[in-house]
C-alpha cells in the first residue's frame, strides 16, 4: 500500500492520527496532516484504511503497492 495525502484538503480533524499514529501526524502550526510513512508495513493496512475512511476532508488516498 502506498499512502498519499493532500494537505490542502485536510481540515485538521485528526482522525487519521487516532486511527494510525505510526503513519500520520499533524503539523503543529496548523493541524494539517503530516505523512510519516508513505509505505507502511502490511500489518498496519487495516488502520491506514480506517484512517482514509474516517478522513472528513478526503485528504488521504490509498494506492496498491508493495509494503515494506
Amino acid at each position: 500500500m502506498i499512502v498519499h495525502v493532500d494537505p490542502d484538503r485536510c481540515c485538521g480533524a485528526g482522525q487519521c492520527v487516532l486511527a494510525a499514529p505510526e503513519v500520520f501526524d499533524q503539523r503543529e502550526d496548523d493541524g494539517t496532516v503530516l505523512l510519516l510513512d508513505p509505505r507502511p508495513p502490511a500489518a498496519l493496512a487495516r488502520e491506514v484504511a480506517d484512517a482514509a475512511t474516517a478522513c472528513p476532508g478526503g485528504a488521504i488516498r490509498l494506492e496498491e503497492g508493495t509494503p515494506r
